[in-house]
């Protein structure tokens, strides 16, 4: 039975935490608060801030686990990369956890293996934000280096955006890095997340493209597969083996396009499961997170097939705590429609509460009629 500390507790962490118990792991899951949705699957669970190097080295040191599992960006990657020469392991590898815990890192990595990017630079103050804006010629996307689920992020369309674009960043930020990357705005026709496996034994796998729509940076809702030309698909699916196979280790990586009529141009890398492969938790014979643990744990994936399917978010409207859930019933009642409940213990105006999941034909339309009749109440 491998020991798995998970770091990061949310949902998406709660569904990796299923697919290993499945699997007959044991499984500490960590985050800033208690009752985080996947310490309530979770054989253990630990309350600490993970940017904080001391409780993170304590808990590592105390809990002594095989495999070290980052589940969000948030946390003290040095001690990462500290701990594996210690001879701990890290998924995928400490040097990836490190690398995308900052887009300004993961970027740079990109471009330094001749990967096609948007245009961006760098800020760290409205004045130099503006400067670099200018520079790269309105309009353009502004994101904190550091940030979760799109917090943060902005399109200044003038320089008369700029201010409230650097201030929105920075109540979006996470970790203590003042610091934006500002980017080309891309006219794309749309985007995709290809779930890409790196296995410890094996070639590097893909699952089909999923396409998703995002609002404040945030997603909404996705499909999988999105149609894409075979050129596109290959260009898509050699970059992120380029990018992927520099960061190291094992694991399913959500890798980030943008998909213009003319080019694919590589957005963002997160190496672990991706908010947009929810989908694939009724879209696969294999969702991303048993993916990533078969993945992890050296255990073969002889074939990944997937049907027509797709997701959509459904979001509190309001600051507010013991959350409940009117209208499930009725998105329960289409066939090939299902439903997720994060069970998380408070709510905040945009927060992801539940996912509606559909599966067959029109599967997006009845995905987001799903969510739709779903309404979040809280105290």
């Amino acid at each position: 039975m491998k020991k798995i500390l998970l770091l990061g507790s949310g949902e998406l962490g709660k569904e990796f935490v299923i697919s290993c118990k499945r699997l007959g792991c044991y499984v500490v899951a960590c985050d800033h608060y208690a009752a985080a949705p996947a310490m309530q699957v979770a054989d253990e669970s630990r309350v600490f801030n993970m940017l904080d190097a001391k409780p993170l080295r304590e808990t590592i040191d105390a809990v002594k686990p095989d495999l070290i599992v980052p589940e969000i960006e948030a946390i003290r990657t040095e001690v990462l990369l500290e701990v594996e020469q210690a001879g701990y392991r890290v998924i995928p590898s400490a040097r990836a956890a490190n690398l995308t815990m900052n887009r300004d890192r993961i970027r740079d990595v990109a471009v330094g293996l001749g990967v096609r990017t948007a245009r961006f630079s760098y800020a760290e103050s409205a004045a130099e934000l503006l400067a670099r804006s200018q520079d790269i010629g309105f309009p353009v996307v502004i994101k904190p280096v550091m940030s979760s689920s799109g917090k943060g992020q902005s399109v200044a369309r003038t320089a008369a955006d700029i201010d409230a674009s650097w201030q929105y960043a920075c109540q979006g930020m996470r970790g203590d890095r003042q610091k934006v990357i500002v980017e080309e705005f891309i006219d794309f026709q749309y985007e995709i997340t290809l779930l890409t496996i790196r296995q410890q034994n094996g070639e590097t796998l893909f699952c089909d493209p999923i396409g998703h729509v995002q609002e404040r940076g945030d997603y909404q809702y996705s499909w999988q597969p999105q149609a894409m030309t075979a050129e596109h698909l290959s260009a898509a699916q050699e970059m992120a083996r380029k990018v992927t196979t520099d960061l190291g280790g094992a694991g399913i990586f959500g890798v980030e396009f943008f998909v213009t009529r003319d080019e694919v141009i590589f957005s963002e890398l997160s190496p672990r499961p991706h908010d947009t492969g929810m989908v694939t938790l009724i879209s696969q014979n294999l969702s991303e997170f048993d993916l990533h643990a078969r993945a992890i744990l050296g255990l073969p994936i002889p074939l990944i097939h997937s049907v027509e399917g797709a997701s959509a978010v459904v979001l509190a409207d309001k600051e507010g705590t013991h959350p409940r859930f009117e209208g499930v019933e009725a998105a329960l009642s289409e066939p090939g429609v299902d439903v997720r409940l994060f069970g998380k213990p408070t709510t905040r105006p945009y927060r992801r509460m539940a996912v509606a999941l559909a599966h067959g034909p029109y599967a997006l339309a009845r995905a987001r009629a799903a969510a739709a009749k779903i309404r979040v109440t809280s105290e």
